[in-house]
């Protein structure tokens, strides 16, 4: 894909993105109202409408920056409004809720793979721009899926480990949620000017797992 132009680029990534980040927090909202929480449901979240998930630049200038720089590609929705409190069972349902969102982002690559490998067995004038999208399909959503589940809080990993710490430990780790973004804001950082890249160190053994898992599909 590095020889594509930038308007080549947008084309190709935006469906993948819009879906990814879409599906991943549609996915949040129903496994919230699954285990009692219809908070999300009642503002009209749990659906797959874009619209009601965007936000302007999260969702659309950040990943436009991104591709235009040729960087990592990272973007947000508005998140899904949750309360944890009113949750059938808060530690349980809290792990589920937090976990649906890799989880679709793992269903959706899944899917985008399934695509590629249609793409590849076509032989019309559809197949290069298919086999793009899917390519771009699971690229974002394996590496949605990998960054959510770092353990930070508020990312969905930090969630799942405070639901499966001891409650002392978990009280603990949830007084870091105010600082977690701007640590992931100076992975980010150190990334991009200091030479050491220690993001992508961290997704690397789980993103290496995924492209394996998905390698066996084609």
């Amino acid at each position: 894909m590095d020889t594509l132009n930038l308007l080549q680029k947008i084309s190709v990534y935006a469906l993948p993105i819009l879906l990814a980040i879409t599906v991943h927090e549609a996915a949040h909202a129903y496994a919230a109202k699954r285990f009692g929480d219809p908070t999300a449901y009642v503002l009209g979240r749990m659906t797959l409408n874009p619209l009601k998930h965007i936000d302007p630049f999260g969702t659309i200038l950040l990943p436009l920056l991104c591709l235009s720089v040729g960087g990592f590609i990272f973007g947000w929705a508005k998140p899904v409004p949750v309360n944890f409190g009113a949750l059938k069972n808060p530690r349980f349902g809290g792990l589920w809720v937090a976990a649906a969102g890799p989880g679709a982002n793992l269903a959706m690559a899944l899917i985008w793979t399934l695509l590629f490998k249609l793409a590849l067995a076509m032989a019309n004038g559809y197949s290069e721009p298919l086999a793009l999208m899917s390519q771009a399909g699971m690229t974002i959503n394996v590496m949605l899926m990998a960054l959510n589940l770092l353990p930070i809080l508020p990312l969905d990993g930090g969630r799942i480990l405070e639901s499966l710490l001891p409650r002392p430990l978990a009280w603990q780790y949830s007084r870091l949620e105010p600082y977690g973004m701007w640590v992931l804001i100076g992975l980010m950082v150190l990334g991009q000017f200091g030479g050491v890249n220690v993001l992508s160190l961290l997704l690397s053994p789980l993103v290496r797992l995924m492209y394996g898992l998905l390698n066996m599909m084609l």
